[in-house]
């Protein structure tokens, strides 16, 4: 066990670094956070904030030195330093995990190896792969960038064959993904802490609903039958086990309407859709990841309440800072702003949990909060 006083490292400065800095001095630890943005929202708030890149040498050499264990808030930080840093300390999760989820093409690869239902897709290289690809998924389909999308970014939407080349183009045409867009009826997910000897502990599955691509709104619980929820939880704890994994993930969902349930992604780290744990669980998301990192007994993922968690983007600083009245005078509602300088269309600022004695109730406050905050009905 790492007692509190240690130093902990954590590579990368967003918001879920920040998150996790905050729960890491809830419970008396340091935090040294490497970051190369000078305004970064974790080394606003961390004890020593290395302001450096991630494969600066000397930078590495010190959060080795003088941290207890590491881990990371995002998943392309090159798989390379974190197999350099995992040889003089440990790190959660370790770079064969991040290494694997990192590229869509491993990523899905190893899934169907596992025997895990995702979507149809076929690799795209070059412009000769396309006419092959599409044969197999067919059309609508999504052409991805293999690594580095996120948020939506990244990605085209394709109907026909004719637009695959130029998607292509757009795309830099760098390593793609084409993947089969299905009959989507529902986004789930589901957030899931596993411990070094094997011990997991799974929140409650997650409603998503995406607005271009980022995520706009998570309800917990999702409103599901409890058959479903059961086999989503239990694919997850397949994933976390198959791919013999240490800290917080999150496994992403499609529900087809048909009831097919097929993984989209893996995030190897806190969740956006897990944000609600923070005001709403025992024990949150972040709390879980500083648990598996110092090898600390799993906290308790009971959910105290229902509750919905709805994203602020940029888009609502474009005439200034928002009227926050409306939060604030909704009792059950937390704000949670992330000290970003620069607010852009899209990149997100913070978000608000209204917690409920029902779903119902929840979902009723949260639509309210934000129609005020954007002045829409």
């Amino acid at each position: 066990m790492i007692a509190p006083g240690a130093t902990l490292g954590m590579l990368g400065g967003g918001q879920l670094g920040r998150f996790f800095v905050l729960a890491a001095k809830e419970f008396g630890y340091r935090v040294m956070v490497l970051d190369p943005d000078p305004y970064s929202p974790a080394g606003q708030l961390a004890d020593v904030h290395l302001c450096a890149a991630y494969e600066d040498a000397a930078a590495l050499a010190r959060i080795a030195r003088e941290c207890a264990a590491i881990s990371t808030e995002f998943e392309n930080i090159p798989a390379f330093v974190l197999q350099q840093l995992e040889a003089q300390v440990p790190v959660r999760p370790a770079s064969r995990c991040v290494h694997i989820v990192q590229d869509r093409l491993r990523e899905k690869t190893f899934l169907t190896g596992k025997g895990f239902p995702v979507a149809a897709f076929a690799p795209v290289y070059s412009p000769s792969d396309l006419t092959a690809a599409a044969a197999k998924t067919g059309f609508p389909a999504l052409l991805k960038r293999a690594a580095f999308g996120y948020d939506g970014k990244g990605q085209v939407r394709v109907t026909e064959a004719a637009a695959l080349a130029s998607a292509f183009a757009e795309l830099g045409c760098a390593p793609c993904v084409l993947e089969q867009q299905v009959d989507l009826a529902m986004e789930l997910s589901v957030v899931l802490a596993r411990g070094a000897h094997g011990e997991m502990a799974s929140y409650p599955v997650t409603e998503n609903l995406h607005r271009n691509g980022i995520l706009h709104r998570s309800i917990a619980p999702a409103r599901i039958d409890a058959e479903l929820a059961d086999r989503a939880e239990s694919m997850t704890r397949e994933v976390a086990q198959a791919i013999d994994y240490e800290g917080v993930l999150a496994v992403e969902f499609f529900l087809e309407r048909d009831g097919r349930l097929l993984i989209n992604e893996i995030a190897p780290r806190p969740h956006n859709s897990g944000h609600y744990t923070v005001d709403a669980c025992a024990a949150s998301q972040f709390e879980q990841q500083l648990r598996v990192m110092c090898d600390l007994p799993l906290g308790s993922t009971r959910l105290l309440t229902p509750a919905v968690m709805v994203n602020l983007l940029g888009d609502l600083w474009v005439d200034g800072e928002p009227d926050w009245e409306a939060v604030f005078a909704t009792s059950e509602a937390r704000l949670h702003l992330y000290g970003k300088r620069e607010p852009r269309p899209g990149r997100k600022m913070g978000h608000y949990t209204v917690l409920g004695e029902t779903v119902r109730a929840a979902e009723t406050a949260a639509r309210a909060v934000y129609g005020a905050l954007t002045h829409t009905p």
